[in-house]
């Protein structure tokens, strides 16, 4: 008898350059549009420190993520990981649950949003609320019935929009670098004193601009070399997104004058290059702008009505949203499309972004506070969860401080929001607690 080796094939579709791409995909998702000028407006010439901060705040939220993704190796990332690090204790499960995904439709909402402002900047009614918020409301709805069409159809789409994105952000750095129109000297003497705890206040505001490297690890089962990989595609992304970030930021204010940029903050790349580059740099501007923000909308629907199937499979949300069609979570993505559009109706381009911030910094605390209850299972540095714990902590304080100083309305919508969240969070923790019982 002879014997044949059979080889079984065992590689992974994704090797760590997909896996960047993913993250990057997830990150730079317009939050340079969407944020830059309102950092402008509070803390001028020194909005790319401000980046460079709010990075190194994704680096230690990024942290836990990784070693809790290493030590779990599941798919399911932020939900997954608290519900098995504290299994009985439903409620936090559910808050978790119902957080993240909040945090994820807050998201869709700010990008929505911020495509509206880029589509219609060009034109005499620029300003216009309600037309903004329709327009917002037209590509998500766009976007849903990619979604639901078609898996592979929404994968090369979000394929063409991620790459294409990336050129035209370089292209958009490199022109306004060129294009200067003075020095940061000039702008520092300008500007006035450096106040430390302004531009840590933006840096948290501006939090959700580096949200979605965590979108890594629900690749787990299709990538290769988790342990290896999962650390550099994160770690990568983030250094690459600060860097774009900072070099993008560093041309709008050396290119674009401050007026210009904080009198159109909801579009204010655009409105600036239109005067500083002439009406090509402005197209080139709002296509980036339109590219980037679409690709975020497309894959957080995909990525969020997936986790939003997973917990109500779970008994954490209603039943309906775990039916599918073609495999395709039609009922999730639906539902998530309403909520995004009625946060859009409900609030403004401020309020949803802090409501995203506030979101993402807690949740990424939640994270860091499991990773410190297993630390010595995930093989994680006591030191440092510590102090991304003590990071991410301040960072929430800072924007409460912000909202209660300034706008303390504000605070009670997102209060409200809260008060809603947890109260469905522990409705349905408590129907699954008697359904056990």
């Amino acid at each position: 008898m002879i014997l044949k080796k059979i080889k079984i094939k065992t590689d992974k579709p994704l090797g760590i350059f997909e896996l960047i791409a993913i993250a990057l995909g997830g990150m730079i998702g317009g939050g340079i549009f969407t944020v830059l000028g309102i950092s402008v407006s509070m803390i001028g010439v020194f909005t790319p420190l401000a980046f460079v901060f709010g990075g190194v705040l994704a680096v230690l939220a990024a942290y836990s993520y990784i070693k809790l993704a290493i030590y779990y190796k599941d798919e399911g990332a932020t939900y997954s990981f608290y519900k098995k690090t504290f299994p009985k204790s439903p409620f936090a499960a559910s808050l978790v649950g119902w957080w993240v995904v909040f945090g994820y439709i807050s998201t869709l909402a700010l990008y929505a949003y911020t495509f509206a402002s880029y589509a219609i900047s060009g034109f005499e009614f620029a300003n216009d609320e309600l037309l903004r918020k329709l327009v917002a409301g037209g590509i998500i709805l766009l976007f849903t019935l990619v979604n639901i069409w078609s898996v592979k159809g929404m994968g090369k789409i979000e394929d063409l929009m991620v790459y294409t994105k990336l050129i035209i952000l370089i292209l958009i750095s490199f022109v306004l670098m060129n294009n200067s129109n003075t020095t940061i000297p000039t702008l520092i003497q300008n500007n006035g004193e450096l106040n430390i705890l302004s531009i840590f206040i933006v840096a948290s505001l501006t939090f959700v601009a580096f949200e979605g490297f965590q979108l890594v690890i629900h690749a787990m089962n299709e990538m290769q070399s988790p342990r290896k990989n999962i650390p550099k595609a994160i770690y990568s992304a983030i250094f690459i997104t600060i860097a774009l970030y900072v070099i993008i930021a560093i041309g709008a204010i050396l290119a674009i004058p401050f007026d210009n940029i904080i009198q159109n903050q909801e579009y204010a790349l655009a409105a600036g290059a239109d005067k500083a580059l002439g009406h090509w740099g402005a197209n080139i501007v709002i296509l980036g702008a339109l590219l980037a923000t679409s690709s975020a909308i497309n894959g957080t629907l995909f990525g969020a009505s997936r986790l939003i199937s997973v917990i109500a499979y779970d008994g954490y949300f209603p039943k309906y949203l775990t039916k599918k069609t073609r495999n395709i979570p039609v009922y999730s993505i639906v539902t998530m499309a309403v909520l995004s559009f009625c946060l859009i109706l409900a609030g403004n381009l401020k309020v949803i972004l802090e409501f995203g911030s506030v979101t993402f910094l807690l949740v990424s605390l939640l994270m860091a506070y499991a990773n410190f209850k297993i630390y010595k299972l995930t093989d994680s540095s006591l030191t440092l969860t510590i102090i991304a714990m003590f990071g991410l902590l301040v960072g929430t304080v800072l924007i409460i401080y912000y909202e209660a100083t300034t706008q303390i309305e504000q605070i009670y919508f997102i209060s409200g929001l809260y008060i809603l969240l947890t109260f469905g969070a522990w409705l349905f923790s408590f129907r699954k607690l008697k359904v056990t019982l």
